[in-house]
């Protein structure tokens, strides 16, 4: 639980590590994932097509 002492918030170790995942995180996902199977696709394409 967040307590204040003096005017600034205290919180334990486990509460300041937690975070909620925005929006950005699962852009970057998105795109990597995007960028990885293009990048596989244009391989295969040069390498392996018969």
């Amino acid at each position: 639980m967040v307590t204040r002492r003096n005017g600034r918030i205290v919180e334990t170790a486990t509460e300041a590590r937690q975070g909620e995942p925005g929006p950005s995180v699962l852009a970057l996902l998105a795109a990597s994932t995007g960028l990885a199977v293009l990048i596989l696709g244009v391989v295969w394409f040069v390498f392996f097509r018969t």
